[in-house]
């Protein structure tokens, strides 16, 4: 009786306190439960209507326009046919069901074991690794919340789920999933996904297929078929065995049912419109705050002109090589980019990315630093072998030309010229014109550097001819006009700013007027076009690169070719195949435009003007002529010229300063200039006579490059 007692007295507070916990746990519980109830109950009031979640889009659509509001294609999600629950296939059901959520139809909007396995995984490990949520879950998250995996989103998502539960019918929560849940592809819904993957609507959906778009929803980049094909299979075939599993399908259906035999939908061609906005649209996320409303993109591409573009690339680029090309109008816009000869066999864009050599291309920056400090076009120069410290440029060929003015050194691409203009006014103030004109790359202000030895990106150097078509105003290429929202509420509108000059008018006139000449007269006499054309082309070493930049009526176009592993590509000059292609586009872009002439006119400031008109004004001397090699010839065994009138009757044509001016549709000058001085230019008491169009300079050769 004794000991009985003991125990009684020992046991009796342990249960008090085990009543207590009991109370406490049954009273917590019920208060958790009130709240729980009364939580879903208002949720459940606030969510929206069915027919309300069936009419709102998931994720944002974009639609790209050209300038004259053609569609290019659309990005984002695409939304197929909306399915009624009886028309969604049975095996789409016992698929997703399956492999998603097997205790769909006996849980209350959340599975117990489904999350207490979740999170039992997440405590192992330390991260989330194993997903418990149910359908009604997913499509909670998908429709009201993100996909940050937290304790608070975790929770959000339960109470959602709940809420939905008492609101809607399984078959509503179903068919809500289906026809709104991401697939992959940019497809929402099992109709787009079936469109997208394979061509025909869902409701024609196989076993096969089924299990295909049911596996998507795990990690729709990874097991997307058209990213991944061999995933998706591997996945399709997990898929059926989890039916098999849930007694969705018999042994034999899962046997017989083959992944791989599917046939999928082809691929849509990436033409070379992608080249384009690849590269443009990028640049909403600096023109528009982020939205996730549907909006139209207004683009500056002209289809027209691209399709000319790709086709003078394709057909245009020497066998082996690729090219790119870029067109860019007064004002910046865009209207063609082609990064390379086919975008689904290579996306890399080289019109934008790629950095290469310009070659002689470069020498725009060093004549117009020249035209800058002073020299003209009509300046003598000599075209003579020059040693620069230890280097030694030459001219392609080895030839030189002896004195000539800077318009035919410049025509005719002479290296030597361009190396004693850089030693002249100093590599720097070179390099200083290339940054004002937009060259970002690193430049290297070696002696060389004249001869384009720094890498450049051919859309920078399209924008700085640009700018120069623009006479010296700054011109940024831009891709992108006008940002709306479907309901037509405008997001950003561009603008154009012509305030920024970068030379004086008459340095990008000078310019200009050399260009002309090079396309009439020089290297780039494959890119005329039947109407005026200032331009000039470039060549590296062993012919890696090949360039030709120009403009004409208002539109300004930038081609390269070359191997994108910098190897030699034989035949490849400026001159070439790129002036070539440049012409075969520039044809059809600019055939509706007015035909433009260039306003070449030098209008000097007074420091540069000479005052001592007997000087501009001299009778001309006997001129000197040059073999085909650039070699002084005795008189007499050249052609006679009449310095009345000009060429004697039945000469050959000459390629003298008289004949270039004749190609341009020049008259002779109201009132010539001396060229300044220079120390590589003649003295005023030089006895070589100014040029004049009645005044033989050379005879020049064929106009090569290097």
């Amino acid at each position: 009786m004794a000991r009985g007692k003991k125990r009684s007295t020992q046991t009796g507070p342990v249960r008090k306190w085990l009543v207590r916990i009991v109370k406490v746990s049954f009273v917590a519980g019920l208060l958790g439960f009130i709240a729980l109830a009364v939580a879903v109950t208002v949720i459940r009031s606030s969510l929206p209507g069915y027919e309300d979640l069936k009419s709102s889009p998931n994720g944002q659509m974009i639609r790209v326009l050209d300038v004259s509001g053609r569609e290019l294609f659309s990005m984002g999600p695409s939304y197929g046919q909306w399915l009624e629950y009886k028309e969604i296939p049975q095996v789409m059901i016992d698929a997703m069901v399956a492999v998603e959520d097997r205790r769909y139809e006996s849980h209350l909007g959340v599975d117990p074991i489904g999350i207490a396995r979740s999170l039992k995984v997440r405590l192992e490990r330390g991260h989330w690794a194993q997903g418990g949520s149910t359908i009604t879950q997913q499509l909670a998250r998908n429709i009201f919340l993100n996909n940050s995996r937290t304790f608070g989103r975790k929770g959000r998502e339960i109470l959602l789920a709940l809420a939905m539960e008492r609101k809607f019918s399984k078959e509503q929560i179903l068919e809500l999933y289906l026809n709104k849940v991401y697939y992959g592809g940019g497809a929402y819904g099992i109709d787009a996904a079936s469109r997208r993957f394979f061509a025909h609507s869902a409701s024609e959906l196989s076993l096969a297929e089924a299990a295909i778009i049911a596996g998507l929803v795990k990690a729709p980049s990874r097991y997307s078929p058209t990213a991944d094909a061999q995933a998706a299979i591997d996945r399709a075939t997990v898929v059926l065995r989890v039916m098999q599993d849930a007694g969705a399908i018999t042994a034999a259906q899962a046997a017989e049912t083959e992944p791989t035999a599917v046939e999928m939908a082809p691929e849509p061609r990436q033409n070379s419109v992608r080249y384009f906005t690849d590269w443009a649209l990028p640049q909403l996320d600096l023109l528009i705050d982020e939205t996730v409303e549907p909006i139209e993109v207004w683009t500056t591409l002209d289809l027209g002109m691209q399709r000319a573009a790709t086709n003078a690339i394709q057909t245009g680029v020497p066998a082996g090589a690729q090219g790119a090309l870029v067109a860019i109008d007064r004002d910046g816009a865009v209207r063609a980019l082609v990064g390379g000869t086919d975008y689904v066999t290579s996306n890399y864009n080289r019109a934008t990315q790629a950095v290469r050599q310009p070659g002689s291309a470069w020498k725009v920056f060093v004549y117009m630093a020249a035209l800058e400090a002073g020299y003209t076009p009509n300046d003598i120069v000599t075209d003579q072998p020059i040693k620069i410290g230890n280097w030694q440029p030459r001219n392609s060929g080895g030839n030189y030309s002896g004195d000539i003015s800077m318009r035919s050194a410049f025509a005719y691409s002479k290296n030597t010229v361009a190396a004693a203009i850089g030693n002249d006014i100093g590599t720097s103030t070179i390099a200083n014109m290339a940054r004002r004109f937009g060259i970002s790359t690193p430049i290297d202000t070696n002696p060389s550097m004249v001869l384009g030895t720094s890498d450049v990106r051919l859309l920078e150097m399209t924008k700085a001819f640009a700018s120069i078509n623009a006479k010296g105003i700054a011109i940024t290429p831009y891709a992108i006009t006008k940002v709306s929202t479907m309901k037509g509420d405008v997001l950003y509108q561009s603008k154009f700013d012509g305030s920024r000059v970068l030379v004086d008018p008459w340095v990008s006139a000078g310019i200009t007027d050399l260009m002309q000449t090079a396309v009439n007269a020089g290297t780039g006499r494959a890119a005329q076009i039947g109407r005026p054309v200032a331009g000039k082309t470039g060549t590296t070493s062993s012919n890696k690169d090949g360039w030709f930049l120009g403009f004409s009526s208002g539109l300004t176009t930038g081609v390269w070719m070359g191997r994108d592993d910098a190897k030699a590509v034989r035949g490849l000059q400026g001159g070439r195949a790129p002036a070539s292609a440049f012409a075969s586009f520039m044809k059809v872009a600019v055939a509706k435009r007015k035909v433009e002439k260039f306003d070449t006119e030098l209008v000097l400031p007074d420091w540069q003007l000479e005052p001592d008109e007997e000087e501009l004004y001299g009778a001309p001397e006997d001129g000197i002529y040059v073999d085909e090699n650039g070699m002084p010839i005795e008189s007499g065994q050249g052609f006679e010229y009449d310095l009345e009138g000009g060429q004697a009757e039945d000469d050959p044509p000459q390629l003298d300063q008289g004949w270039i001016d004749s190609v341009l549709g020049r008259g002779e000058p109201d009132e010539p200039r001396q060229p300044q001085q220079s120390e590589n230019r003649p003295p005023k008491d030089d006895p070589r006579p100014p040029a004049r169009p009645d005044a033989p300079v050379s005879i020049l050769p064929k106009p090569t490059e290097e």
